[in-house]
């Protein structure tokens, strides 16, 4: 488990938690996120904090301990994560590599042309907006974290990068471990 689940999560002053039955709901800025809890913890909000324990009412056998441990780590890495995507919010930027390789968004739509036949159109998720600052960029925004890091790997699955020539989409910084072809 980790030691970071134990301290408090700090609430910005623009930002409203509710506690509604088995739900957080964290709305900020940047949007509304929800999040529904496990039986194994119990979240309370106090003087501008969120505090994630571990509910002992759950507990049947002592070996379950271990498991009431995991999800008040779990669950206070997510709520942490709402609260930053409601107030910074999150983004990944993708690279895209190759002669005529290009990508443009139209509306709510993003088109790739990656080498096949035909472009490759994919419909932006609600909640993320997606923006192409050049024709071989690509900056994936939002609130949530794990639908902007799905989505950007959507749009990676498209045309991974291949590991001979380096050609194809890839995260901002990733670097790719290059093979030797084959020798003549």
């Amino acid at each position: 488990m980790s030691k970071l689940a134990k301290r408090p999560i700090v609430i910005p002053p623009n930002v409203q938690v509710q506690l509604i039955e088995n739900k957080v709901i964290v709305k900020g800025p940047k949007g509304t996120l929800e999040q529904t809890l496990s039986p194994y913890v119990v979240v309370s909000v106090e003087d501008g904090k969120i505090y994630v324990k571990q509910n002992e009412a759950a507990l049947v056998r002592r070996s379950m301990r271990k498991t009431l441990k995991m999800h008040q780590g779990t669950y206070w890495a997510l709520i942490r994560n709402m609260v930053i995507g409601v107030t910074q919010g999150y983004e990944k930027q993708l690279e895209i590599v190759g002669v005529g390789y290009r990508a443009q968004v139209q509306g709510k739509k993003l088109t790739l042309q990656v080498g096949y036949t035909h472009p490759v159109v994919m419909e932006v998720p609600e909640g993320l907006s997606v923006e192409t600052p050049t024709p071989t960029s690509i900056i994936v925004r939002g609130a949530d974290k794990q639908k902007v890091g799905q989505f950007a790997a959507e749009i990676r699955k498209v045309r991974e990068p291949n590991v001979y020539t380096g050609k194809g989409i890839m995260y901002k910084g990733e670097v790719i471990r290059r093979k030797e072809g084959k020798k003549a």
